[in-house]
């Protein structure tokens, strides 16, 4: 089996542990998961166990050995075991929805009004650069200018991320999952424009300059790797206050306050290769995590600085996105490439299209 068929289960298999709640998408995304076994009264009979037994949250990706290969695998997908008769009068809904859309998957936080995360597979096919699968002749093409924010219809209005509350915010509408990544459609494109796939965020320094170097790293990544599997994750993080208690702060814009502004922003990258031309059906794991935060960032700023843990974003996010398997026999995403951004005034590269240097000297944050 090929590489890339091993990993695919990675972009569309996001799960988010919210409100006790676990919620996984994966390859194949409208498998019905039949419900657990209840008893003749309807209530969920839950197994009996020798001793008290605490179950690991569910991992996103998955490492299985099949015929002595590790091969990596989507995690199935667990149903929360609830008595429904508490509930019975209510109809509380979901606590993240479930959004999939061309080119990504994302979970949507009602509460904050932006993405919980989002998900997406990249590939030199899916951003139309490859010589062995070039696009269809009759594809059309996408063309960024063709494509306007638009408010989620598919989200419950109360709890919708609307125009307005960004006019005059003072921040951008960021994309988590960027308009250069579905370039395979129009529609594909216009998808990234929803709301659902946007959180407020900084824009000169971040949004227009630094967020989108990392957004060309991630890209570029499919030069060296058959997939590229990109998680995007609003972060909100604590700050030492001068009393010495660490408290949280943050932003919400709208008229009344409807969007809250996170405080820092994660890139979470999980990429497949074979590991080498004998053993094409051994895929050579890297993962790496990337914490920034929503702020102006010098262009010197190096990439390594923002090196975090993957274990940190699960922790602040409420995310399982790797199995331990995973974590312990992938390398690290800067042992495989070259964890450098280029630096490319994308908002004056028309004016200037020469303009493109490489990242060199340290700058901490």
């Amino acid at each position: 089996m090929p590489s890339a068929a091993l990993v695919h289960a990675a972009c569309f298999a996001v799960g988010a542990l919210v409100g006790g709640g676990v919620a996984a998408t994966v390859a194949n995304r409208r498998r019905v998961v039949p419900p657990p076994p209840q008893s003749s009264s309807g209530t969920v009979v839950a197994p009996t166990l020798p001793s008290p037994t605490v179950t690991a949250p569910q991992p996103i990706v998955d490492v299985k050995s099949v015929s002595g290969a590790s091969q990596v695998k989507a995690a199935s997908e667990a149903l929360v075991k609830v008595d429904t008769g508490i509930v019975k009068y209510s109809d509380i809904g979901p606590v993240s929805d479930r959004l999939v859309r061309t080119v990504y998957v994302a979970g949507y936080d009602r509460r904050l009004r932006h993405p919980a995360w989002t998900a997406e597979h990249l590939t030199l096919a899916s951003l139309g650069k490859s010589l062995v699968e070039p696009p269809p002749e009759d594809s059309e093409s996408a063309d960024r200018v063709k494509s306007l924010f638009a408010e989620d219809k598919s989200i419950p209005a109360l709890f919708r991320a609307k125009l307005q509350d960004y006019l005059k915010s003072g921040y951008d509408r960021g994309h988590m999952v960027p308009a250069a990544d579905a370039k395979m459609s129009q529609a594909a494109m216009n998808e990234t424009f929803l709301l659902s796939n946007i959180a407020p965020q900084v824009g000169v320094g971040f949004n227009r300059h630094y967020w989108a170097y990392l957004e060309d790293w991630c890209r570029r990544l499919t030069a060296n790797f058959a997939d590229v599997y990109v998680f995007t994750i609003p972060l909100y993080l604590p700050k030492l206050d001068s009393d010495g208690k660490w408290r949280m702060h943050y932003e919400v814009i709208g008229s009344p306050p409807n969007v809250s502004v996170p405080t820092h922003f994660a890139k979470v990258v999980l990429t497949s290769r074979p590991s080498s031309p004998e053993t094409p059906d051994v895929p050579e794991i890297s993962t790496g995590a990337f914490i920034l935060p929503n702020a102006s960032i010098p262009d010197d700023a190096r990439l390594v600085n923002f090196i975090t843990p993957v274990e940190t974003v699960e922790r602040h996010s409420g995310l399982i996105l790797f199995s331990d398997a995973v974590k312990k026999s992938s390398k690290h995403i800067c042992k495989t490439a070259k964890c450098e951004v280029i630096v490319r005034r994308f908002d004056e590269v028309q004016k200037k299209p020469e303009t493109v240097k490489a990242i060199s000297g340290p700058k901490k944050f």
